[in-house]
């Protein structure tokens, strides 16, 4: 996908019109509004592009689930390729990186049927930390030690210990 063309975010409130006329003649419909003060730029676009981009995703996301849940074989190949796409699942022992495939086929489901990509970002960031963990041997060897001490329950953040 091309990059968006890009204004300041002052332009768009000084020469609104231009600032459209930007934004229409950008090859993929969007402009990047640049923000001072180490703000979060922002993305203008249009709502048809905008909902283009939304149908793309939410039938490529379907058809991809229904790939993974209809067929046994899709699953092992995707299995297969994930170091493809994500390069660290290569740390993680083949049973995690095979739960990772299933609990994002169905985060994946959820996150489609909310509109929202934020949860399948937030679960890539967990199993992402995950796999630094397993590429980490002296983390490794901390959590297969058995010094034979346990000591409980851990209590939930923000409870009192008795």
């Amino acid at each position: 996908m091309p990059t968006a063309s890009g204004i300041n975010f002052s332009e768009l409130s000084n020469k609104p019109v231009d600032s459209v006329r930007k934004l229409h003649e950008s090859p993929n419909q969007t402009l990047l509004l640049h923000r001072r003060g180490g703000e979060e730029d922002l993305v203008l676009t249009t709502a048809s592009r905008a909902e283009e981009v939304r149908e793309v995703v939410s039938t490529t996301t379907t058809l991809f689930i229904a790939l993974m849940q209809h067929h046994a074989e899709v699953r092992e190949l995707v299995t297969d390729v994930m170091p493809k796409v994500f390069p660290w699942v290569r740390f993680l022992p083949r049973e995690d990186m095979q739960a990772f495939v299933v609990e994002l086929v169905e985060t994946l489901e959820a996150a489609n049927s909310l509109g929202s990509p934020a949860p399948v970002s937030r679960l890539i960031g967990q199993w992402r930390r995950t796999a630094e963990v397993h590429a980490d041997p002296r983390l490794v060897a901390i959590l297969n030690r058995d010094d034979g001490e346990d000591f409980g329950e851990v209590p939930a953040p923000g409870a009192t210990i008795a």
